[in-house]
C-alpha cells in the first residue's frame, strides 16, 4: 500500500491554488470545485477541494518535508506568507516550522532525514 494523495477543503479554490503554488507545489489539475497538485519531490499528489463550510475543530494537519527548510521558510515570509511558528528542532529529531492555508488548514514544513522513518526508537519486527 503507497499513501497516493491528501485532500483538504477550502472555501476559495483560487485562494487555496495560490497558496500551494507558493509553497512549491505544480498544479496539475484544475476546476471551479478542486485542484490537485504534484509534490515537487517523489510521486505524492495534494487535493483540495470546495466545501460550503469546513467543519470547527483542528482539522488535518498536513506535513511537507523540505530539504531547505530555513530557507523555504525566510522565502515565503518574505512573500507575504504568515509563518505560526518559525523552525524550531523537535524532541522527536524532526525540524518543524507551522502555518496555516488560506481555508485554515494546519500546515507542518519540516526537515526529518533518516529519522522520519528510522528514528532511532523504531521498532522493527
Amino acid at each position: 500500500m503507497n499513501l497516493n494523495q491528501v485532500t483538504v477543503g477550502c472555501l476559495d479554490v483560487g485562494a487555496s491554488v495560490a497558496f500551494y503554488r507558493t509553497l512549491g507545489l505544480k498544479l496539475i489539475v484544475l476546476d471551479a470545485h478542486y485542484a490537485r497538485f504534484e509534490c515537487p519531490d517523489g510521486d505524492a499528489t495534494f487535493s483540495v477541494h470546495k466545501a460550503d463550510e469546513l467543519a470547527p475543530g483542528a482539522g488535518p494537519l498536513v506535513y511537507f518535508e523540505c530539504e531547505d527548510l530555513d530557507a523555504r521558510v525566510r522565502e515565503l515570509a518574505a512573500r507575504g506568507i504568515r509563518i505560526d511558528a518559525e523552525p524550531r528542532d523537535q524532541p522527536w529529531l524532526w525540524r518543524e516550522a507551522y502555518l496555516r492555508d488560506p481555508a485554515g488548514n494546519r500546515i507542518c514544513l519540516y526537515l526529518a532525514g533518516k529519522n522520519r522513518k528510522n528514528p532511532p526508537w523504531r521498532i522493527d519486527p
